[in-house]
């Protein structure tokens, strides 16, 4: 039984990590960690610490060996330890076959096409030779296959001057898509075949860090695209039939058309605001995904944002976090600080959370927070 005698093994330790620990102990779960960061978030709070690499075979073999069931906060680790200890019979979620495709950009795309899933057009190149024999498909964006993270690994390629950043390595050309909104939704399911997703959210990203800024849920979309964008959702995990969470991030296009754009098989930032604007958090959901328990209902309180804390341009150092007590004078908000000593530019450092029954005060509460709140650092 889980919450007797069971041990749940988590590969990462990051602010993921440490807001699944709530639902850990709403649970009783006793949590394991790994994170090759000895001061990573989640240590202090787990149960247990392990400071390891979570790209190294023996290390994650050797962890995975220690729990009754293994999951992820991050899904850059080592497949190929997984898939041993899969089939040495420990049990793994989300599966490592559905890791793996989700790794590798290149795999993925290819995935969605296989799977009839709709998403942009897209070439796959090997280097960037082979891009630039490709420059009839510009513009587009060179994605690395491998390795790109929090929007790293993505370069925009408008005319053949811009070849010059292609990628040596293997990655892909993904056709630029004129879209109206980017759109998240979270999707569930667990081993008996249930599925749950949760309302779209709208999310506005930071030109300059190519990550989200701040999001509003639910989002503002005609509810004929909101069908579509669950329907889409669900179709994904199945195809995968996987066990566990998947954060799809989806594009609607001017024409109400929507595709998918990458996935994620983890909690993800695009749902921090279910902790306090759903009946279940993306954090809960998880966990009764992959310990195979009923999904929560999904259904919103009350409209909600989540706003980024990002480490301020120029300030590198112990963290500092100004207007944070100004900002919690305000009705709805709520904060969460991951426990990191230091920022840096485009760090993720926490989070805002808002929620007011009105979108426009909701909105306005946003912007009045993004004003207030600097992560900057000791001068």
């Amino acid at each position: 039984m889980f919450y007797r005698d069971f041990k749940l093994g988590v590969l990462g330790g990051g602010q993921l990590g440490r807001m699944l620990m709530r639902s850990c102990t709403n649970f009783n779960v006793f949590t394991k960690m790994m994170d090759p960061d000895p001061q990573a978030p989640s240590n202090g709070i787990a149960n247990e610490f392990v400071n390891g690499s979570l790209t190294d075979f023996d290390n994650v073999y050797a962890f995975g060996k220690t729990v009754d069931l293994l999951t992820i906060e991050i899904e850059n680790v080592n497949v190929e330890a997984l898939e041993k200890l899969e089939a040495e019979g420990v049990k793994v979620a989300p599966q490592p076959s559905v890791i793996k495709i989700i790794q590798d950009k290149r795999l993925q795309k290819q995935f969605y096409k296989d799977h009839g899933i709709p998403t942009a057009d897209f070439v796959l190149t090997d280097n960037a030779e082979e891009v630039a024999k490709n420059v009839d498909f510009l513009p587009a964006f060179n994605k690395l296959g491998k390795g790109g993270y929090d929007g790293g690994g993505v370069v925009r390629l408008d005319s053949e001057a811009d070849l010059k950043v292609a990628f040596e390595a293997p990655s892909l050309l993904e056709k630029l898509v004129d879209f109206d909104k980017e759109i998240s939704v979270i999707v569930a399911r667990n081993a008996d075949g249930q599925v749950r997703a949760f309302p779209a959210v709208e999310m506005v990203a930071d030109p300059r860090y190519n990550l989200v800024d701040y999001l509003i849920s639910p989002a503002d979309i005609a509810p004929k695209v909101e069908k579509k964008a669950e329907e889409i959702a669900v179709q994904v995990i199945e195809a995968f039939q996987m066990e566990g969470l998947l954060a799809v991030e989806l594009f609607v296009t001017k024409d109400g058309e929507v595709l998918v754009n990458e996935v994620a098989p983890r909690p993800h930032n695009s749902g921090h605001q279910t902790i306090n604007g759903n009946y279940v958090s993306q954090y809960e959901q998880m966990l009764r995904a992959i310990l195979n328990l009923p999904l929560g209902a999904t259904d919103l309180k009350s409209p909600s944002a989540m706003v980024n804390l990002l480490g301020a341009e120029g300030y590198t150092g112990p963290v500092v976090y100004q207007g944070v007590e100004e900002a919690l004078k305000i009705d709805g908000v709520n904060l969460f600080l991951y426990g990191k000593t230091v920022t840096k530019p485009s760090r993720k450092m926490g989070h805002i959370t808002i929620i007011d029954e009105e979108v426009d005060k909701l909105i306005d509460k946003v912007n009045e927070v993004k004003a207030l709140v600097k992560v900057v650092s000791e001068k």
